[in-house]
């Protein structure tokens, strides 16, 4: 039996199809519903359920080398079932 809490990953199965490129493969489109990205049109491949979209904040002058950016989390519509998919912004999420 393998401990998952050593950070150790399990070993991987090849798969019989590699995973597609994501600069050539069309995926379907998106659109992002209500929060900071509202109206924001995308392509997604395989019906992610989450997709995480971030923006930069600005950070006060000091020796510091650290990014900060804010998190905003939108989850698939399950009831639509046609192009743009619609995603819609989860304001409970962090």
């Amino acid at each position: 039996m393998r401990s998952y809490g050593t950070g150790e990953a399990p070993p991987r199965t090849p798969t019989a199809a590699p995973d597609p490129d994501p600069e050539t493969a069309a995926g379907e489109q998106a659109l992002l519903d209500g929060g900071p990205a509202h109206g924001t049109r995308l392509r997604v491949l395989d019906r992610p359920a989450v997709v995480q979209v971030t923006y930069p904040c600005r950070t006060e002058d000091g020796p510091t080398p650290f990014r900060v950016d804010a998190l905003y989390v939108y989850r698939r519509d399950p009831r639509v079932h046609h192009e743009p998919l619609r995603y819609g912004y989860d304001h409970a999420s962090p």
